[in-house]
Protein backbone atom coordinates (compact mmCIF):
# COMPACT_ATOMS: atom_id res chain seq x y z
CA UNK A 1 0.00 0.00 0.00
CA UNK A 2 1.23 3.50 -1.01
CA UNK A 3 2.22 5.46 1.96
CA UNK A 4 0.74 9.04 2.71
CA UNK A 5 4.20 9.97 4.44
CA UNK A 6 5.64 12.10 1.92
CA UNK A 7 9.29 11.84 3.78
CA UNK A 8 8.56 7.85 3.56
CA UNK A 9 7.21 8.09 -0.30
CA UNK A 10 10.88 10.52 -1.44
CA UNK A 11 13.23 8.10 0.47
CA UNK A 12 11.30 5.22 -1.68
CA UNK A 13 11.18 7.12 -5.16
CA UNK A 14 15.18 7.90 -4.16
CA UNK A 15 16.09 4.47 -3.68
CA UNK A 16 13.79 3.54 -7.02
CA UNK A 17 15.62 6.25 -8.86
CA UNK A 18 19.13 4.60 -7.99
CA UNK A 19 18.20 0.94 -8.21
CA UNK A 20 16.88 1.88 -12.29
CA UNK A 21 20.25 3.70 -12.54
CA UNK A 22 22.27 1.06 -11.25
CA UNK A 23 20.19 -0.96 -13.50
CA UNK A 24 21.16 1.25 -16.90
CA UNK A 25 24.38 1.45 -15.79
CA UNK A 26 24.88 -2.42 -16.02
CA UNK A 27 23.11 -2.57 -19.36
CA UNK A 28 26.38 -0.63 -20.54
CA UNK A 29 28.67 -3.50 -19.30
CA UNK A 30 30.47 -1.36 -17.87
CA UNK A 31 33.80 -3.07 -16.47
CA UNK A 32 33.90 -4.34 -20.41
CA UNK A 33 33.84 -0.78 -21.57
CA UNK A 34 36.16 0.36 -18.96
CA UNK A 35 38.68 -1.43 -20.51
CA UNK A 36 37.81 -0.81 -23.97
CA UNK A 37 38.15 3.17 -23.25
CA UNK A 38 41.18 2.80 -21.26
CA UNK A 39 42.76 0.81 -24.31
CA UNK A 40 41.13 3.90 -26.80
CA UNK A 41 42.84 7.16 -24.11
CA UNK A 42 46.23 5.09 -24.26
CA UNK A 43 45.92 5.25 -28.25
CA UNK A 44 45.16 8.98 -27.85
CA UNK A 45 48.24 9.52 -25.77
CA UNK A 46 50.65 7.19 -27.98
CA UNK A 47 49.30 9.52 -31.29
CA UNK A 48 51.76 12.66 -30.30
CA UNK A 49 54.69 12.92 -28.48
CA UNK A 50 52.86 15.30 -26.00
CA UNK A 51 50.39 17.94 -25.53
CA UNK A 52 47.14 16.84 -26.52
CA UNK A 53 44.39 18.68 -27.56
CA UNK A 54 41.85 18.51 -24.79
CA UNK A 55 38.47 18.89 -26.96
CA UNK A 56 39.44 15.81 -28.70
CA UNK A 57 40.84 14.22 -25.60
CA UNK A 58 37.74 14.55 -23.50
CA UNK A 59 34.65 14.36 -26.23
CA UNK A 60 36.60 11.66 -28.06
CA UNK A 61 36.67 9.88 -25.10
CA UNK A 62 33.36 10.70 -24.05
CA UNK A 63 32.05 9.28 -27.43
CA UNK A 64 33.69 6.20 -27.63
CA UNK A 65 32.43 5.12 -24.48
CA UNK A 66 28.93 6.17 -25.26
CA UNK A 67 29.33 4.15 -28.18
CA UNK A 68 30.92 0.90 -26.36
CA UNK A 69 27.80 1.50 -24.23
CA UNK A 70 25.45 1.84 -27.13
CA UNK A 71 26.68 -1.58 -28.36
CA UNK A 72 26.61 -3.74 -24.93
CA UNK A 73 23.22 -2.43 -24.40
CA UNK A 74 22.08 -3.35 -27.87
CA UNK A 75 23.85 -7.20 -27.47
CA UNK A 76 22.02 -7.75 -24.06
CA UNK A 77 18.95 -6.54 -26.03
CA UNK A 78 19.57 -9.38 -28.20
CA UNK A 79 21.09 -12.23 -26.64
CA UNK A 80 18.50 -11.88 -23.50
CA UNK A 81 16.84 -15.15 -24.30
CA UNK A 82 20.37 -16.91 -24.24
CA UNK A 83 21.26 -14.32 -21.10
CA UNK A 84 18.25 -15.88 -19.21
CA UNK A 85 19.28 -19.40 -19.38
CA UNK A 86 23.19 -18.85 -18.82
CA UNK A 87 23.96 -18.49 -14.85
CA UNK A 88 26.63 -16.41 -15.94
CA UNK A 89 24.12 -13.54 -17.69
CA UNK A 90 21.24 -14.64 -15.69
CA UNK A 91 21.61 -11.78 -13.41
CA UNK A 92 21.53 -8.85 -15.64
CA UNK A 93 18.87 -6.16 -15.93
CA UNK A 94 16.69 -7.89 -19.15
CA UNK A 95 16.59 -11.36 -17.54
CA UNK A 96 15.40 -10.00 -14.23
CA UNK A 97 12.52 -7.94 -15.68
CA UNK A 98 14.29 -5.02 -13.93
CA UNK A 99 14.11 -3.49 -17.57
CA UNK A 100 12.23 -3.91 -20.30
CA UNK A 101 13.19 -4.17 -23.82
CA UNK A 102 11.83 -0.82 -25.13
CA UNK A 103 13.44 0.89 -22.29
CA UNK A 104 16.71 -0.79 -22.96
CA UNK A 105 16.20 -0.33 -26.86
CA UNK A 106 15.44 3.84 -25.62
CA UNK A 107 18.48 4.01 -23.89
CA UNK A 108 20.53 2.28 -26.43
CA UNK A 109 19.89 4.34 -28.98
CA UNK A 110 20.13 8.02 -26.97
CA UNK A 111 23.86 6.87 -25.77
CA UNK A 112 24.51 5.64 -29.90
CA UNK A 113 23.03 9.16 -31.35
CA UNK A 114 24.94 11.04 -28.85
CA UNK A 115 28.15 9.37 -29.43
CA UNK A 116 28.23 9.88 -33.05
CA UNK A 117 26.77 13.76 -32.42
CA UNK A 118 29.59 14.34 -30.37
CA UNK A 119 31.99 12.39 -32.49
CA UNK A 120 31.24 13.93 -35.73
CA UNK A 121 30.66 17.78 -34.46
CA UNK A 122 33.50 18.01 -32.46
CA UNK A 123 35.89 15.58 -32.42
CA UNK A 124 35.93 14.25 -36.75
CA UNK A 125 34.23 12.40 -39.06
CA UNK A 126 36.39 9.57 -39.73
CA UNK A 127 36.58 8.18 -35.60
CA UNK A 128 32.63 8.97 -35.94
CA UNK A 129 32.42 6.30 -39.25
CA UNK A 130 34.90 4.21 -37.49
CA UNK A 131 32.93 4.01 -34.34
CA UNK A 132 29.71 3.49 -36.07
CA UNK A 133 31.27 0.60 -37.73
CA UNK A 134 32.60 -1.16 -34.48
CA UNK A 135 29.30 -0.76 -33.23
CA UNK A 136 27.04 -2.48 -35.56
CA UNK A 137 30.44 -4.84 -36.00
CA UNK A 138 29.58 -6.43 -32.55
CA UNK A 139 26.02 -5.40 -31.40
CA UNK A 140 24.61 -6.55 -34.86
CA UNK A 141 26.71 -8.80 -36.61
CA UNK A 142 28.78 -10.47 -34.09
CA UNK A 143 25.62 -10.60 -31.94
CA UNK A 144 23.17 -11.67 -34.12
CA UNK A 145 25.33 -13.86 -36.75
CA UNK A 146 29.02 -14.57 -36.11
CA UNK A 147 28.19 -15.77 -32.45
CA UNK A 148 25.63 -18.29 -33.63
CA UNK A 149 27.20 -19.48 -37.17
CA UNK A 150 30.51 -20.25 -36.46
CA UNK A 151 33.22 -21.66 -33.53
CA UNK A 152 35.48 -18.88 -35.12
CA UNK A 153 33.05 -16.42 -34.06
CA UNK A 154 35.12 -14.84 -31.32
CA UNK A 155 37.99 -14.41 -34.06
CA UNK A 156 36.42 -12.97 -36.49
CA UNK A 157 34.28 -10.25 -34.05
CA UNK A 158 36.69 -9.64 -32.03
CA UNK A 159 37.94 -6.85 -34.89
CA UNK A 160 34.98 -4.80 -33.62
CA UNK A 161 36.40 -5.34 -29.95
CA UNK A 162 40.03 -4.28 -31.19
CA UNK A 163 39.20 -1.16 -32.69
CA UNK A 164 39.32 1.19 -29.31
CA UNK A 165 43.19 1.89 -29.52
CA UNK A 166 42.57 2.92 -33.63
CA UNK A 167 39.28 5.49 -32.66
CA UNK A 168 41.15 7.30 -30.23
CA UNK A 169 44.18 7.86 -32.49
CA UNK A 170 42.31 8.90 -35.03
CA UNK A 171 40.35 11.08 -32.57
CA UNK A 172 43.54 12.94 -31.92
CA UNK A 173 45.26 12.69 -35.14
CA UNK A 174 42.37 12.08 -37.67
CA UNK A 175 44.16 9.45 -39.66
CA UNK A 176 44.61 5.39 -39.32
CA UNK A 177 48.65 5.01 -38.69
CA UNK A 178 50.85 1.55 -38.63
CA UNK A 179 51.29 2.10 -34.99
CA UNK A 180 47.42 2.38 -34.05
CA UNK A 181 47.27 -1.01 -36.62
CA UNK A 182 49.81 -2.49 -33.54
CA UNK A 183 47.53 -1.87 -31.32
CA UNK A 184 44.74 -2.75 -32.75
CA UNK A 185 46.71 -6.31 -34.40
CA UNK A 186 47.97 -6.79 -30.24
CA UNK A 187 44.32 -6.61 -28.63
CA UNK A 188 42.84 -8.62 -32.30
CA UNK A 189 45.30 -11.87 -30.78
CA UNK A 190 44.32 -11.17 -27.29
CA UNK A 191 41.23 -12.10 -27.36
CA UNK A 192 40.59 -16.00 -29.07
CA UNK A 193 42.69 -16.68 -25.59
CA UNK A 194 40.91 -14.40 -23.20
CA UNK A 195 37.51 -15.46 -24.45
CA UNK A 196 38.23 -18.65 -24.81
CA UNK A 197 39.56 -19.61 -21.58
CA UNK A 198 36.17 -18.50 -20.32
CA UNK A 199 34.33 -20.63 -22.63
CA UNK A 200 36.27 -23.79 -21.38
CA UNK A 201 34.81 -23.53 -18.19
CA UNK A 202 31.39 -22.11 -19.45
CA UNK A 203 31.18 -24.86 -21.96
CA UNK A 204 28.24 -26.47 -20.78
CA UNK A 205 25.90 -23.53 -20.19
CA UNK A 206 27.32 -22.36 -24.61
CA UNK A 207 26.08 -25.93 -25.20
CA UNK A 208 22.99 -25.68 -23.66
CA UNK A 209 21.94 -22.65 -25.28
CA UNK A 210 23.51 -23.86 -29.07
CA UNK A 211 26.16 -21.32 -29.19
CA UNK A 212 28.93 -22.95 -31.07
CA UNK A 213 32.09 -21.67 -29.11
CA UNK A 214 35.17 -23.38 -29.38
CA UNK A 215 34.79 -25.99 -26.81
CA UNK A 216 31.33 -27.00 -27.57
CA UNK A 217 32.63 -28.04 -31.29
CA UNK A 218 36.14 -29.01 -31.76
CA UNK A 219 36.26 -30.31 -28.21
CA UNK A 220 38.20 -28.67 -24.90
CA UNK A 221 41.90 -30.10 -25.96
CA UNK A 222 41.47 -28.59 -29.24
CA UNK A 223 40.94 -24.89 -27.54
CA UNK A 224 43.42 -25.52 -25.26
CA UNK A 225 45.91 -26.07 -27.72
CA UNK A 226 44.53 -23.42 -29.68
CA UNK A 227 44.93 -20.66 -26.40
CA UNK A 228 48.36 -21.99 -26.47
CA UNK A 229 48.67 -20.86 -30.48
CA UNK A 230 47.29 -17.75 -29.94
CA UNK A 231 49.04 -16.61 -27.03
CA UNK A 232 52.61 -17.52 -28.58
CA UNK A 233 51.42 -14.97 -31.42
CA UNK A 234 50.45 -12.46 -28.88
CA UNK A 235 53.89 -12.53 -27.16
CA UNK A 236 55.96 -12.47 -30.69
CA UNK A 237 53.34 -9.18 -31.43
CA UNK A 238 53.28 -7.53 -28.14
CA UNK A 239 57.34 -7.00 -28.85
CA UNK A 240 56.99 -5.35 -32.28
CA UNK A 241 55.96 -2.15 -30.28
CA UNK A 242 59.69 -2.34 -29.34
CA UNK A 243 61.18 -3.61 -32.82
CA UNK A 244 59.25 -0.84 -34.59
CA UNK A 245 60.90 2.18 -32.00
CA UNK A 246 56.90 2.53 -30.71
CA UNK A 247 57.91 2.27 -27.13
CA UNK A 248 61.23 1.44 -25.10
CA UNK A 249 63.06 -0.84 -23.03
CA UNK A 250 60.50 -0.33 -20.29
CA UNK A 251 58.02 -1.63 -22.28
CA UNK A 252 59.89 -4.23 -23.23
CA UNK A 253 60.93 -5.38 -19.82
CA UNK A 254 57.57 -5.20 -18.17
CA UNK A 255 56.00 -7.22 -21.49
CA UNK A 256 58.43 -10.07 -20.96
CA UNK A 257 57.38 -10.41 -17.59
CA UNK A 258 53.50 -9.97 -18.37
CA UNK A 259 54.23 -12.30 -21.62
CA UNK A 260 55.68 -15.29 -19.21
CA UNK A 261 52.34 -15.05 -16.75
CA UNK A 262 50.18 -15.72 -19.90
CA UNK A 263 52.43 -18.40 -21.07
CA UNK A 264 53.06 -19.94 -17.91
CA UNK A 265 48.74 -20.03 -17.70
CA UNK A 266 48.44 -21.55 -21.26
CA UNK A 267 51.14 -24.09 -20.96
CA UNK A 268 49.47 -25.15 -17.51
CA UNK A 269 46.17 -24.72 -19.23
CA UNK A 270 46.88 -27.26 -22.01
CA UNK A 271 48.81 -29.84 -19.83
CA UNK A 272 46.41 -30.46 -16.78
CA UNK A 273 43.18 -28.69 -17.36
CA UNK A 274 40.76 -27.82 -14.75
CA UNK A 275 37.88 -25.17 -14.66
CA UNK A 276 39.80 -23.23 -11.42
CA UNK A 277 42.88 -22.64 -13.60
CA UNK A 278 40.32 -21.85 -16.67
CA UNK A 279 38.98 -19.17 -14.64
CA UNK A 280 42.47 -17.80 -13.03
CA UNK A 281 44.17 -17.59 -16.90
CA UNK A 282 40.75 -15.35 -17.78
CA UNK A 283 41.15 -12.96 -14.72
CA UNK A 284 45.30 -12.68 -15.41
CA UNK A 285 43.98 -12.17 -19.39
CA UNK A 286 41.77 -8.75 -17.60
CA UNK A 287 44.56 -7.89 -15.95
CA UNK A 288 47.62 -8.73 -18.53
CA UNK A 289 46.32 -6.08 -21.18
CA UNK A 290 45.59 -3.46 -18.53
CA UNK A 291 49.06 -3.59 -17.50
CA UNK A 292 50.37 -3.85 -21.52
CA UNK A 293 48.74 -0.92 -22.31
CA UNK A 294 49.28 1.33 -19.38
CA UNK A 295 52.93 0.27 -19.89
CA UNK A 296 52.86 1.95 -23.29
CA UNK A 297 51.95 4.89 -21.83
CA UNK A 298 54.38 5.07 -19.00
CA UNK A 299 56.93 4.74 -21.43
CA UNK A 300 55.77 6.89 -23.94
CA UNK A 301 56.18 9.62 -21.14
CA UNK A 302 59.18 7.73 -19.42
CA UNK A 303 61.17 10.70 -20.53
CA UNK A 304 59.19 13.60 -19.25
CA UNK A 305 58.26 11.27 -15.49
CA UNK A 306 62.27 10.94 -15.28
CA UNK A 307 62.46 14.64 -15.92
CA UNK A 308 59.78 15.60 -13.46
CA UNK A 309 61.37 13.18 -10.58
CA UNK A 310 64.72 14.87 -11.24
CA UNK A 311 63.38 18.05 -10.45
CA UNK A 312 61.31 16.76 -7.30
CA UNK A 313 64.41 15.08 -5.91
CA UNK A 314 66.91 18.02 -6.81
Amino acid sequence: MKSDNPAITAKTSRRHARTLAREYYELTKPRVVSLIVFTAVVGMFLSVPSGLPAVPLLLGTLGIALAAGSAAAINQILDQRFDSIMTRTSFRPLPTGTLTTREALIFALILGTASMLILTLWVNTLTAVLTFISLIGYSIIYTVYLKHATPQNIVIGGAAGAAPPVLGWTAITGEVASDALLLFLIIFLWTPPHFWALALYREKEYAKVGIPMLPVTHGRKFTQLQILLYTVLLVAVTIMPFATRMSGWLYLMGAVILNAGFLYYAVRLYRDYSDELARKTFRYSINYLALLFALLLVDHYRVYIHEALQSALY
